[in-house]
C-alpha cells in the first residue's frame, strides 16, 4: 500500500511540474505556522545494557518496531483521543524569508520484539528465576518472563528545529480559483531535543514499571515537500532520520535499576497545517 502511494505521488508530481512555473516564496519574516499529523517509524538494532543490584548484563543486536494504532475516525480525529496514535505536532516562526525555527513533539512508539533470540553477556543473581547465571555471548529467547520493554505511550521526542524552504513552484488550478494555485516547495533542516518516554518495562521477577522519565537526547535531519493550497492551508510529507541516545532508562521502581541503549531511526510523517501572520 505504501509503495503504491509513493508511485502515485511521484507520477502526480511529474505531471504537475511539467506545467509549473517558478514563483517567489510565500513565507515571509514574521509568519507563523502550526501542524498536526501522524508518523511511521523504523529502528536499527541496539545493544541494551541493564544494571542493578542483582544483575549487570547486555543484550546485543536487539530488534524493535513501532506500534500503529488501528485506524478509526474516533481514534485519529476525535480531539479527546488524538494523542493515542503516533503523532507529530509543530509550531514554527519564520525568522527571515524561507527560514523558520520551530518547537515540536514527535510521539513515536518503540517496542522490543518478543520471542526474538538475543545474545547476552554478563551476570544475573538472586532473582529466584531460571535466568540466574553467568553469560558470555549466550543465545537467549526474549520472552515476557525475562524482559518486556517498550515506549508505547511515547518515545516522546521534544525537539527544536531550523528549516530552510526552497523556491515555490506554482501549479495553475484555475478550476478552483485563479488566485489560489497549488504551490509546492522543498524543505530541509536539522534539529535536536530531549527524549521523555513513558517506559513500560517488566524485567525478571520485578513488578511492571510504567512511568515517564527524562531518559536521553536525540539529533536528526529532515527533508520534505510542502503543498500549499489556498492562502493558509498546507499539506506536508516529511522524511526524518536521526540518532537517539538513552543512557537513563528506568526499568523498575528502584532508582538503582537502569538500562541504556542507543539506536538510529527513520521516520515518515504526513501532516496538515495552517500558516498566518500577526
Amino acid at each position: 500500500m505504501i509503495k503504491s502511494f509513493y508511485r502515485l505521488f511521484f507520477i502526480s508530481m511529474f505531471f504537475f511540474f511539467s506545467e509549473a512555473k517558478s514563483q517567489n516564496s510565500d513565507y515571509k519574516k514574521g509568519d507563523f505556522y502550526m501542524y498536526w499529523g501522524w508518523n511511521w517509524s523504523w529502528y536499527s538494532k541496539s545493544d541494551i545494557h541493564f544494571k542493578g543490584e542483582d544483575y549487570d548484563f547486555t543484550i546485543y543486536d536487539t530488534k524493535a518496531q513501532d506500534r500503529q494504532s488501528k485506524f478509526s475516525i474516533d481514534t485519529y480525529l476525535n480531539p479527546v483521543n488524538m494523542t493515542i496514535p503516533q503523532y507529530n505536532f509543530r509550531f514554527g516562526y519564520f525568522i527571515k524569508k524561507n527560514i523558520d525555527i520551530s518547537f515540536g513533539i514527535d510521539h513515536l512508539k518503540y517496542v522490543i520484539e518478543q520471542n526474538q533470540i538475543g545474545r547476552i553477556s554478563g551476570f544475573i543473581k538472586n532473582t529466584g528465576t531460571k535466568y540466574d547465571g553467568i553469560y558470555d555471548n549466550v543465545s537467549i529467547p526474549i520472552s515476557e518472563d525475562f524482559l518486556k520493554l517498550e515506549y508505547t505511550d511515547g518515545l516522546n521526542y521534544i525537539n527544536f528545529e531550523i528549516r530552510k524552504h526552497g523556491s515555490t513552484i506554482g501549479i495553475p488550478m484555475g478550476f478552483i480559483s485563479p488566485e489560489n494555485n497549488l504551490k509546492i516547495k522543498t524543505i530541509h533542516g536539522a534539529g535536536l531535543g530531549l527524549m521523555y518516554p513513558k517506559t513500560d518495562s517488566t524485567l525478571l521477577n520485578n513488578k511492571r514499571n510504567d512511568n515517564f522519565y527524562l531518559s536521553g537526547y536525540g539529533v536528526h535531519t529532515i527533508g520534505g515537500l510542502n503543498l500549499k493550497l489556498f492562502k493558509n492551508i498546507f499539506f506536508q510529507t516529511e522524511i526524518k532520520g536521526g540518532y537517539v541516545s538513552l543512557p537513563n532508562v528506568r526499568t523498575t521502581n528502584s532508582k538503582k535499576d537502569k538500562a541504556s541503549h542507543n539506536f538510529f531511526y527513520a521516520q515518515y510523517n504526513i501532516v496538515f497545517g495552517y500558516s498566518w501572520q500577526l
